[in-house]
C-alpha cells in the first residue's frame, strides 16, 4: 500500500528517531505541516514530521470543509487572497484530490432579501471571473445565475416559498480530516517520516527535544519548521495570534427537506459574514459558522459551542424557513480555534473584530524556527510551498521548485477514471482508487443506521496510522460528530484495534 503509515513502519521510525539528524523537522500534524512535509519530502529533503496527538487532531478536522473561492475576501479588497483561494481549489480539484473535492451549488434565497441576493450575484460574478483567470479555473464549476422559485424548492425544500433567489458555486471537502491524511502518506510515501504521539518540548542548538511514548527523544534538524497552528506561541512566542472560535451544529438533513445546495443566509449586520447549511454526503447537514474571540492560551481540550453561538446560528438560518429549527433538532455540535494572525498595523491593542482580520499566513524566522501560521484550509499547499522554498534558501540544498502543484495525492486520479473505480461511490468519495481495499476488508456496519464499515477502521489501524478509539471514531471516520452514534461504535471500535495490534 502507498505510504501507508502501518503499525510496524510507526515502530521502526519511533525507535530510529533518538540521535537522528535530518534536514527538516515539522511539528505539527495537521493541514499545514502535512502540507509542508509533503513539499519538503518531495523536493528530496530528509523530514521527520512530530504530532502531538493525532494527524488532523486540532483545528484542520474542525472546519466547514469547504475548498473555497474566497468571495468574502473581495469585501475586503483582498483581490490577491481570493485569486490564490482560486488557484488553490483548481489545483485540488483537476490535479491533486478530486476524490476528495466536489462542486457544491450555495444557494441565496430571495426570503434574505432582493437586495442580499442582488448582492451574492454580483459577488458570484466577480468570483467567477477570477476562477476563468487561473490555471485549471476555466470548467472547474459553473456559472453564478439566478434561479426561479422552482429550483429554490427542489435545492433547498425547507426555504420560505414564494421567491427565487441566486445560486454560484464553490468545492466542497467530503472530510477535511481524509484530506490531511492524505497528504500525509503522501509525504510518507516520498520517505517523510510521520511520528504522531510525540510532543516537542524544547527547541535550541540544532536539537529538538520531544516526548514520544513516554520516552525522551533528542534528534536534531537543519531547519525546524512550525506549523502547531494555535499554539504555534508555544515555539515561537513573538508571534502575535488573535485565535477565534468557528462553530457548527450537526442537524438531520431530512429536517430541512435534504437539500442539495448549500443554504446561504446573511448574518444580521455584517458585511461578509454568511451561515451556511451544508449539506453532507452521510445525511446530515452542518449549519456554521460562527466567529468569537478567544481570550487567554488556547486549552489542548477540542473547542465547545456556546449557547450564544448555537443561538445565533438558529436565529440567523431560521429566518428563511418554512419550519424553525429548535435545539432538539441538533444531533451535535462542535467547534474549532482558528490561528488568525494580528498585522503589525494593530500595534499592542487586540485590532479588529477576528472576523474582520485577514486570512493570510504568516511566515518568520526565529533563529533556526520558521514558523507557519494562519492562512486557510484551501491555501494549504500555497502555504507550504512558501515556507519550503524558505527552508531550502536557508539549508542550501533539496530542489529550487515544488513540485505539489501537480502531485496527486493517494487515492487520487482524474474524474473519468474515478469513475470506474469498482467500489462504492461512498468508498471512491473517501478513498479514490483505494476503495476497493478498504471495501475487502469488510462490509459490516460499524453502528445500524450509519454507512460506515469495519473493513474502514481496519484499514485506518493498518495503513492510516489510527492507534485508539478516537482517532479511529473522531478522524478517520466521522462517526464522532454524532455523540449518540459514537456511543455505539466504541465497543466496535475498541474490537478493531484489538484484532489488529
Amino acid at each position: 500500500m502507498i505510504g501507508s503509515l502501518s503499525p510496524a513502519r510507526r515502530t521502526r521510525e519511533v525507535a530510529a528517531l533518538p540521535g537522528a539528524a535530518v534536514d527538516v523537522v515539522v511539528v505539527g500534524g495537521g493541514v499545514t505541516g502535512a502540507g509542508v512535509a509533503l513539499d519538503a519530502a518531495s523536493r528530496g529533503l530528509s523530514v521527520v514530521l512530530l504530532e502531538r496527538t493525532d494527524l488532523a487532531a486540532g483545528t484542520s478536522r474542525w472546519s466547514s470543509k469547504l475548498v473555497h473561492g474566497g468571495l468574502r475576501y473581495f469585501a475586503h479588497g483582498e483581490i490577491g487572497l481570493a485569486r490564490e483561494s482560486a488557484r488553490e481549489r483548481a489545483v485540488l480539484m483537476g490535479a491533486t484530490a478530486p476524490h476528495l473535492v466536489r462542486p457544491l451549488p450555495f444557494l441565496v434565497p430571495d426570503a434574505a432579501g432582493r437586495g442580499v441576493t442582488a448582492l451574492a450575484a454580483a459577488g458570484g460574478r466577480l468570483g467567477d471571473a477570477v476562477r476563468l483567470s487561473v490555471p485549471g479555473g476555466r470548467g472547474s464549476l459553473p456559472s453564478t445565475r439566478r434561479v426561479p422559485a422552482s429550483d429554490v424548492g427542489r435545492l433547498v425544500p425547507a426555504v420560505r416559498p414564494g421567491g427565487g433567489g441566486v445560486v454560484f458555486w464553490d468545492g466542497q471537502l467530503t472530510d477535511d480530516a481524509r484530506l490531511v491524511v492524505a497528504l500525509a502518506r503522501t509525504a510518507a510515501a516520498y520517505g517523510a517520516r510521520i511520528v504522531a504521539g510525540a510532543t516537542v518540548t524544547a527547541v535550541g542548538g540544532g536539537a529538538v527535544h520531544a516526548l514520544v511514548d513516554g520516552a525522551e527523544v533528542t534528534l536534531r534538524a537543519g531547519v525546524v519548521v512550525n506549523a502547531a497552528g494555535v499554539w504555534a506561541q508555544r515555539l515561537a512566542p513573538r508571534i502575535r495570534l488573535v485565535p477565534s472560535r468557528g462553530s457548527h451544529l450537526v442537524v438531520p438533513a431530512v429536517r430541512l427537506g435534504s437539500p442539495s445546495a448549500a443554504l446561504t443566509v446573511p448574518l444580521p449586520g455584517a458585511r461578509s459574514r454568511y451561515v451556511f447549511a451544508l449539506p453532507q454526503p452521510d445525511g446530515l447537514v452542518h449549519l456554521g459558522l460562527t466567529d468569537e474571540p478567544v481570550e487567554g492560551p488556547v486549552p489542548d481540550d477540542d473547542a465547545q459551542p456556546s449557547d450564544a453561538e448555537v443561538a445565533q446560528l438558529l436565529e440567523t438560518v431560521n429566518q428563511v424557513l418554512t419550519e424553525p429549527l429548535a435545539r432538539d433538532d441538533l444531533v451535535g455540535a462542535y467547534a474549532g480555534y482558528r490561528p488568525l494572525v494580528l498585522p503589525e498595523s494593530a500595534g499592542s491593542g487586540p485590532g479588529n473584530a477576528t472576523a474582520d482580520l485577514s486570512r493570510k499566513h504568516l511566515l518568520t524566522w526565529d533563529g533556526p524556527v520558521l514558523s507557519v501560521v494562519g492562512g486557510k484550509l484551501t491555501t494549504y499547499r500555497a502555504m507550504a510551498e512558501e515556507a519550503v522554498d524558505a527552508v531550502v534558501a536557508r539549508l542550501g540544498r533539496g530542489a529550487a521548485r515544488s513540485l505539489t502543484a501537480r502531485l496527486p495525492l493517494v487515492g487520487a486520479a482524474p474524474r473519468v477514471a474515478l469513475d470506474r473505480v469498482p467500489a462504492p461511490a461512498r468508498l471512491v468519495a473517501r478513498y479514490g482508487t483505494e476503495a476497493p481495499s478498504v471495501e475487502a476488508l469488510g462490509p459490516a456496519l460499524v453502528v445500524a443506521g450509519r454507512s460506515e464499515t469495519v473493513g474502514e477502521l481496519r484499514f485506518a489501524v493498518r495503513h492510516e496510522g489510527a492507534r485508539t478509539v478516537s482517532d479511529l471514531l473522531d478522524r478517520r471516520t466521522r462517526i464522532g460528530l454524532v455523540p449518540a452514534d459514537r456511543e455505539r461504535a466504541v465497543s466496535v471500535a475498541e474490537q478493531v484495534l484489538a484484532e489488529e495490534a
